[in-house]
């Protein structure tokens, strides 16, 4: 779950995973530089200090200090940034790993900053620690594929069903709409489309906690790779699996 906390301008985000065995400082370091690139398809890379997109330096950061199990960099700048200040620090303790930004102070007013940069900041660090859990241990029995493609045609024929109600055109954007909105729906509040509620099973996270939005949103997103390729690159992507009920 993620706690949002925001003082005299100063904002702190925190969320955290279940984790075994505890990662090192220094692996919570390297993956996270390894992370930020592969999770943004190379749009912001890391030069030096810096986190970049292009020429734009979007954070300045201050050397890292690696512990025994935690890494922690100070935020000293950048675009992103009002002011210097704050810390960006991944730790493992009493069987999770922690994701905490601190003290930040953001460029854009704080109310705007909720609605636009922190959604986007959110759903990165939390790929990033589901990434850094893995798969295992599985967070249930997993759904066998015949039952997933059967719950996925329940689904598509009561999108379209919904699309012909609509009544309204072009038809493919009506339904794209009503797709999106039904399964980021139904997978961010409870697992459940129709079609998993008829198959028994469900969407998670793969720590076995509920997808959110922004999971959710992407899963969508990637679904036509993974029926293009045969296998669940949305999933991958997402940070997500099916799971039986």
């Amino acid at each position: 779950m993620t706690v949002l906390r925001v003082t005299d301008g100063k904002v702190s985000v925190e969320d955290s995973v279940e984790i075994h065995p505890a990662p090192t400082g220094a692996e919570l370091r390297d993956t996270y530089l390894e992370d930020i690139q592969k999770l943004t398809a190379g749009l912001i890379r890391v030069r030096g200090s810096g986190l970049y997109v292009g020429p734009f330096e979007l954070l300045r950061l201050g050397r890292a200090k690696v512990t025994r199990r935690a890494v922690e960099w100070p935020i000293k700048g950048g675009l992103l940034a009002r002011a210097p200040g704050g810390r960006f620090r991944f730790e493992a303790e009493g069987g999770r790993v922690i994701a905490l930004v601190e003290g930040y102070r953001p460029r854009l007013p704080v109310p705007l900053y909720r609605v636009t940069q922190l959604p986007i900041h959110y759903l990165f660090m939390r790929l990033h620690l589901l990434r850094v859990r893995g798969t295992e241990p599985a967070p249930g029995l997993p759904a066998p594929p015949r039952d997933r493609w059967r719950a996925a045609m329940v689904d598509l024929a009561l999108c379209v069903a919904l699309t012909g109600l609509a009544g309204k055109k072009p038809r493919a954007r009506t339904l794209f709409g009503v797709a999106a909105a039904y399964h980021v729906t139904c997978w961010s509040i409870s697992g459940r489309t129709l079609g998993g509620l008829i198959m028994r099973q469900r969407v998670v996270a793969i720590d076995g906690s509920r997808s959110t939005v922004g999971q959710s949103i992407v899963r969508f997103l990637a679904l036509p790779f993974g029926w293009a390729r045969g296998r669940p690159v949305h999933d991958e992507a997402a940070g997500t699996t099916v799971v039986k009920d």
